[in-house]
């Protein structure tokens, strides 16, 4: 059954393995329903207009009905997206978010993944299925979302440092190139990402390293190939970031690791120690 050719969904949930491809669908699109994106192995990288949401097997990305996106994913990605009539949540789903994926959803996904298509709803089967539901609403959200600014000028940046995440150019001197004040450039993107210019690269940082790290590249080549001068230094930012270190977040069973949202201080300032990444000579941005 051609999830593109229904009007509407045979069953509240849809999603079984003998239905479905286990592809990733890198171009532009939109579905009717609720979309429950999850990889029981590999990365997630679910990209919309607000921003990139990325999720590694023990989270999930939740897609509201309607929303445009495209997805990207590592090698070897191991596919179980859920499709849900909006009408079958007692709560509606109105922004894209990451949540953790508990022991007990993995396995209601799978076990729901060899359901057939059009399962019985008076039965076991239905039983099962409204335990995913709950299952699925209870889910807590989790901060595994970079966000993507609108500011044309800024697009350039950000998009710079998509395709290259060691990049050191400094703000000061995305100013020059572009032809606009740094405060100009500090203040769009306080207001549109709800960062700053170095944080939001920190982010960005940490997020790229994450499809390495699932395939077991070694840390120190990440670390320096994402821009930090030192291991330690990489380990510090993700431990902050992801609560946990690099070897402990993609260890079989660690799905309760939290992400930190320790990246200010009191005063509302970034914290010195998360700013430990590569940077060229020279003055640096507010």
């Amino acid at each position: 059954m051609d999830l593109s050719t229904l009007k509407q969904l045979p069953r509240p949930i849809y999603g079984q393995a003998e239905t479905l491809p286990n592809l990733a669908l890198g171009y532009r699109h939109s579905h009717a329903w609720l979309q429950f994106s999850y990889a029981s192995q590999g990365v997630l990288d679910v990209h919309t207009d607000s921003g990139r949401y990325l999720a590694p097997p023990q989270r999930a990305v939740w897609i509201p009905a309607g929303i445009e996106h495209r997805v990207r994913c590592t090698r070897q990605t191991q596919i179980r997206s859920l499709y849900i009539d909006p009408a079958a949540l007692q709560q509606p789903l109105t922004e894209t978010c990451v949540v953790q994926v508990s022991p007990l959803l993995r396995e209601l996904v799978r076990n729901f993944s060899q359901m057939p298509v059009e399962y019985d709803q008076q039965g076991h089967e239905g039983r099962l299925v409204q335990v995913l539901l709950d299952q699925l609403q209870l889910a807590p959200q989790v901060a595994s979302m970079l966000p993507l600014p609108a500011d044309p000028r800024l697009q350039q940046i950000t998009g710079q440092l998509q395709q290259h995440p060691d990049d050191t150019t400094t703000l000061a001197e995305w100013a020059v190139r572009l032809g606009v004040a740094e405060k100009t450039l500090s203040r769009l993107f306080r207001q549109q990402t709800g960062l700053t210019f170095r944080l939001w690269r920190q982010r960005l940082r940490l997020f790229s390293a994450l499809p390495r790290l699932e395939q077991q590249q070694p840390v120190t080549d990440v670390a320096l190939d994402c821009g930090y001068e030192s291991v330690s230094a990489f380990i510090n930012a993700f431990n902050q970031q992801f609560g946990c270190t690099p070897g402990e977040f993609f260890r079989p069973g660690n799905e309760n690791n939290q992400p930190r949202n320790n990246f200010y201080d009191d005063t509302g300032s970034v914290r010195e120690e998360f700013l430990s990444e590569r940077t060229s000579p020279g003055r640096e941005e507010p």
